[in-house]
């Protein structure tokens, strides 16, 4: 493949990456628009935001195997039309159920996007310096997507009926259909093997409960059902982890485990999903109810968080041509932990500030992880696998983001619960209280909630920090024995660990 086409298809492929990171963070503005329009429920609500994202997290296993074994191109393009067509159908829905049905839908054929393009890169780039540029670039695109989707749908919502926010993917699912035959190789694994279905069934169930149970342990805190399908979960995982470990070809190859870079790596993953997301989740509360800004205005504001990766993703080819890339990941792991460690001054008049610098730098460490790190996870496999390892890479982001979100925000209720003294169980239901009682009355309660709030934000930036900087250690501390799998792409491995 001419090195020009090749730039090309990755043009392409940026298209499905950025939408789909878009299309998770883009309905959180539109949902009180939709939900007035609809009448949806509460629970209603909940479906419609999460049933996306839980049927990607469930299904990216899946999807990256299954692309190894009919072809990388024809399931990104089978995704891309699906998706598209399911965009049109989610634009015009009539009711609650069939909006929860086609987000489900849409998560079915957003989970055959993420992997395919990654494994579709490494069999376009096999020169080490160009793949790790191509996947910096990919990284990029998912990071600005998720940081600019709440944005975009602002201005749409500004302008347009909340359909619109589903509508903008369907041009760029069209050039990618359309010119994806003539600029994208296809690949599929010669000795992949069938697909197993009882894995794909057990995958499936594992992950949705798991990811369930910790998104209800956010909402709703310790309760019964979270606690039952946690566990429930983990004995699914359980049975699919021993089935891998006995079929020939497995839907999830474990024994890549045994690489210690590899493993570090996909750790470190989620425990930076970890941080961010629960980051994230205090930044925008706090944007909004302590800072008083409107939804939009957060958004715009939070975006630098999101730009932040995007440069450091960037950026991080640039570092590995000067230093190892475990250095890069390690050193930017330490900087995002001085990004969680600003947020502990957040205070005072001068907070709108050191926020936006401080999520931003913690973002901006992020970068090498993500680019070099994503670069090594995939590049220590064969050619065939490549799917399989990117899906890993996709499952430790979402698996990450949920856990940071109930994880940090259980911490961050327990916190905010002993420094407001029993006066109210969270900012929200401060905020509306204050709105039923005397002026003076209410306004010492929400000084004491905004108060209480804000110290939750220190303890989460400290949490952040410990947390980035147990990941540089890990990086470092497993990165001497570097011995490829078989098939694996030693030269990638041994030049750049």
């Amino acid at each position: 493949m001419r090195v020009n086409r090749a730039w090309l298809g990755l043009v392409v492929l940026m298209l499905p990456t950025l939408l789909v990171a878009m299309d998770m963070t883009a309905l959180l503005l539109a949902l009180p628009r939709l939900s007035a329009d609809l009448g949806a429920s509460n629970v209603e609500q909940l479906w419609i935001s999460d049933g996306y994202g839980l049927m990607v997290a469930g299904l990216v296993i899946t999807m990256g195997t299954l692309g190894d074994r009919i072809g990388r191109r024809r399931l990104l393009l089978m995704g891309g039309a699906a998706f598209a067509a399911l965009s049109v159908v989610a634009a015009f829905a009539v009711s609650p159920l069939m909006l929860i049905v086609v987000r489900a839908l849409l998560g079915v054929a957003g989970a055959t996007l993420a992997p395919s393009t990654l494994a579709l890169i490494t069999n376009m780039f096999r020169d080490d310096r160009q793949r790790g540029r191509a996947i910096a670039i990919w990284a990029t695109c998912q990071f600005t997507g998720g940081a600019i989707g709440p944005v975009f749908a602002g201005f749409l919502l500004q302008y347009f009926w909340w359909g619109s926010v589903f509508l903008i993917a369907v041009p760029a699912m069209a050039v990618l259909v359309l010119a994806g035959p003539f600029l994208l190789p296809e690949f599929r694994g010669d000795r992949a093997g069938r697909l197993d279905p009882a894995s794909v069934g057990l995958s499936l169930v594992a992950v949705l409960l798991v990811v369930y149970g910790i998104k209800q342990l956010a909402v709703e805190g310790v309760g019964v059902v979270p606690a039952a399908a946690l566990v429930v979960g983990a004995a699914v995982g359980s049975l699919f982890v021993r089935r891998q470990l006995r079929l020939e070809t497995p839907l999830l190859d474990l024994r890549l485990f045994r690489n210690r870079p590899f493993t570090a790596v996909i750790v470190a993953l989620v425990l930076a999903g970890v941080a961010m997301a629960g980051t994230g989740l205090l930044v925008t509360q706090y944007l909004q109810s302590v800072l008083g800004h409107s939804p939009f205005a957060s958004a715009v504001l939070f975006a630098p968080m999101g730009l932040g990766v995007a440069v450091g993703t960037m950026t991080a080819p640039a570092l590995a041509r000067r230093m190892r890339h475990t250095t890069a990941i390690a050193g930017g792991l330490v900087t995002s932990a001085l990004g969680g460690l600003s947020l502990v001054a957040v205070d005072g008049t001068g907070a709108l500030p050191l926020v936006m610098v401080g999520t931003a730098v913690l973002a901006l460490g992020t970068g090498p992880l993500f680019a070099l790190g994503t670069g090594l996870v995939v590049g220590s496999v064969s050619p065939e696998r490549a799917g399989s390892a990117a899906s890993m890479s996709e499952t430790g982001n979402y698996l990450g983001g949920s856990l940071g979100f109930a994880l940090l925000g259980v911490l961050a209720a327990v916190v905010y619960r002993d420094r407001a003294h029993g006066t109210s169980d969270s900012l929200a239901g401060a905020v509306a209280a204050s709105r039923r009682l005397p002026a003076g009355q209410g306004a010492e309660l929400l000084h004491t909630a905004r108060e209480a709030f804000t110290a939750s934000l220190h303890v989460t930036g400290v949490v952040a920090a410990v947390v980035f900087a147990g990941s540089a250690v890990l990086i470092l501390t497993m990165r001497p024995v570097i011995r490829p799998t078989p098939g694996a792409l030693p030269e990638y491995e041994a030049t750049r660990a």
